[in-house]
């Protein structure tokens, strides 16, 4: 993680130094250890640092709409592009992409230098417009979602293997909530020691699950401390196709055995993706 990087990071949590203002979720050990440790809450795990930024702007009828917007700075930043994530109770999750396509937009008028505050000063000052644009691409029949290669079109599906839960209820919301978030549909899915997460849904909306299950704090450790999922594996990810049951909702189902599993794998036309990846492991 180069130098930039990190002086950013340190300034962008003496800004935001509210309570909830800013969160820092994971930041690389590659470079400037001591420098790192001096950032409260820092995690060193995996390349490039991710941190959460929670503010608010004026929407379109002039109220405050409180904004939470996951940074993720790759290894190459700031000469590669930051991935960003946006989400808001107050908004609809086109609206919310509409404020991300246009933060992306906005980034690439910064390429090469830093820009996470710049980018977060944009769109609390203009957060109204993009919001505005949103609804007339609707009206229009247009997309505000950002476009995908032909190969990503369509609905996904991925399935998810956890190690444990120690803080079960808390755990189990919080999943329920992303996925309501993203719109995706699907099953947590607890046979004895097994945990499997099954996803539904639009590839990107599953990519950012995935990004806020590596970089949130949802479970707690041994000493009943909060902490990140460390133990997940993604052990498949695959466009669905037409014999594949699109499930209507994410739902939380126990089973007692084996073939109370194979048959909900089955009756969504996954028999295959439970012969690969469930059976062949805990046979």
């Amino acid at each position: 993680m180069s130098d930039l990087a990190l002086e950013e990071l340190s300034a962008i949590a003496a800004i935001y130094c509210g309570e909830d203002e800013c969160e820092v979720l994971e930041v690389s050990d590659s470079t400037s250890c001591e420098r790192v440790r001096q950032i409260e809450g820092a995690i060193t795990e995996t390349e490039g640092i991710s941190f959460r930024i929670q503010t608010s702007a004026k929407g379109p009828l002039g109220a405050d709409i409180l904004l939470k917007l996951l940074f993720h700075l790759p290894i190459g930043y700031p000469s590669s592009l930051p991935n960003i994530s946006v989400s808001s109770e107050q908004l609809t999750r086109t609206q919310c992409a509409a404020v991300k396509g246009r933060l992306l937009e906005e980034a690439e008028r910064h390429f090469s230098q830093p820009m996470v505050h710049e980018l977060i000063l944009w769109i609390q000052q203009n957060l109204k417009h993009a919001v505005e644009r949103a609804e007339a691409s609707v009206c229009s029949g247009e997309s505000t979602l950002s476009t995908d290669g032909p190969e990503e079109d369509g609905v996904w599906i991925a399935l998810l293997r956890l190690d444990h839960m120690r803080a079960k209820g808390k755990y189990v919301k919080t999943v329920e909530k992303w996925c309501a978030d993203l719109k995706l549909t699907g099953r947590l899915m607890f046979m004895g020691k097994m945990i499997l997460i099954l996803l539904q849904g639009d590839r990107r909306s599953i990519k950012e699950y995935l990004l806020l299950q590596k970089t949130s704090k949802v479970d707690v450790d041994s000493s009943g401390k909060k902490c990140k999922e460390k133990m997940i594996s993604v052990l498949s990810e695959t466009k669905a196709q037409a014999a594949h049951r699109r499930f209507q909702a994410f739902e939380v189902k126990e089973y007692s055995t084996l073939g109370e599993l194979q048959n909900e794998f089955k009756a969504a036309g996954l028999a295959e993706l439970f012969s690969e990846f469930v059976l062949a492991r805990w046979k």
